[in-house]
Order: structure tokens, then C-alpha cells, then sequence
């Protein structure tokens, strides 16, 4: 629903900012990363992911693309709420946590306050596959481009592939040959990886 908000900073702490965009004031959980960056800025865009529950709406801003996507694959495990997953992005840099996962470093993850050994198994498990071994997840892969891959994944699910092995197919064409391809390319590299 926000996928940004560029504006000036009223309030910040290093748990939330108060961005102002237009007049409007809107308040964002952060983690320790993004507060450190953002510190000593009297202006900022900050990346935006909107948490609805029954009882909440909540939103949290990130200073990059890549760290949002990172909380955002944290978030699809089963067992890590958002409050969790800033709590790790606070405890430990995008690429730390990317290298806890692919080295399976259960310890790393334990580290953090709240995360059990359990849940940092299931993290473990649930995440190695969505990333790569260059620390890039598949969302952090096709950002900007994002609307050509879910085009190009529809299409291969309508030709009747198992969607999982479509988007594993597409995010090795985006990773070996880039971010410039069209649809019909992306489809077409694709098919010979399937």
C-alpha cells in the first residue's frame, strides 16, 4: 500500500522516526540500522511496509530496498511477527543476517533477544532457499523490475508450471543475465531453465 514516504524528519529515536510528507505526519517503527543512518538527517525517504492486524495498523520504514525485503521474507516464517524481525534487523546487519542463514549459524540467530532455538531453525529452513548464495534474495533481485517478473511468473503458471519452480527459474534468469530483459525474454529464458 506505501511503498515510500520522502519528507522531513520531526521526531527520531532508534525505535521510531516521524516523517512529514506533505503536511501529513506519519509514524514508523524502525530498526537500529535505519536509525543509524538516519540520525543526523533533517530530511529522508525511508521504505515503508504497512502491518494490518485486527487490532493495528501499524507501519515500518526502512532506509533501504534491501533491508525491507530481508524483514519482509523474516515476516513469511512462520512464528516471526514484525516486532521480531525489527528486533533482529536491530541486532544485526542485512548482510549478517543473510550470512547467519545461508551458514546456517542457528547461534547467530539465537543472539537476538526473543529467538529460541526453534524459531531460528525454522528461519533457517524457511529462508536458505529464497536466498541466493551472493546474499541477494529473490525480491531484493527484481525490485525495480518487479512487475515484468510477476507478469512473466503468471504466464509460466498459466503454461502450467508449478509456481515455486517458476520463480526459482526466473530469479536465475534475473541473476545471470540482469534487470533489463522484457517479458517475453524473461518467459522465454526461463522455459530452458525448466
Amino acid at each position: 500500500m506505501y511503498a515510500y514516504f520522502n519528507g522531513k524528519l520531526i521526531e527520531k529515536s532508534p525505535t521510531e522516526a516521524v516523517i512529514e510528507c506533505n503536511g501529513v505526519a506519519y509514524q514508523l517503527n524502525i530498526s537500529l540500522q535505519t536509525f543509524s543512518v538516519i540520525k543526523d538527517q533533517e530530511n529522508c525517504k525511508l521504505y515503508a511496509h504497512l502491518v494490518v492486524r485486527e487490532d493495528a495498523q501499524t507501519l515500518y520504514g526502512f532506509f533501504s530496498i534491501g533491508e525491507r525485503a530481508i524483514f519482509r521474507q523474516l515476516i513469511s516464517v512462520s512464528g516471526v511477527g514484525a516486532n521480531t524481525a525489527r528486533m533482529i534487523l536491530s541486532s544485526m546487519t542485512k548482510d549478517e543476517v543473510f550470512n547467519a542463514i545461508l551458514s546456517e549459524n542457528v547461534a547467530a540467530l539465537q543472539a537476538v533477544k526473543g529467538i529460541g532455538n526453534k524459531t531460528a531453525k525454522r528461519i533457517i529452513l524457511d529462508l536458505k532457499d529464497k536466498i541466493s548464495k551472493d546474499g541477494q534474495s529473490g525480491e531484493i533481485l527484481s525490485e525495480s523490475h518487479n512487475t515484468h517478473k510477476d507478469e512473466a511468473l503468471s504466464a509460466l503458471v498459466m503454461l502450467g508450471f508449478a509456481r515455486n519452480s517458476a520463480e526459482k527459474a526466473l530469479n536465475k534468469v534475473i541473476k545471470s543475465e540482469g534487470l533489463n530483459l522484457t517479458v517475453e525474454e524473461l518467459i522465454r529464458m526461463a522455459l530452458k531453465n525448466l
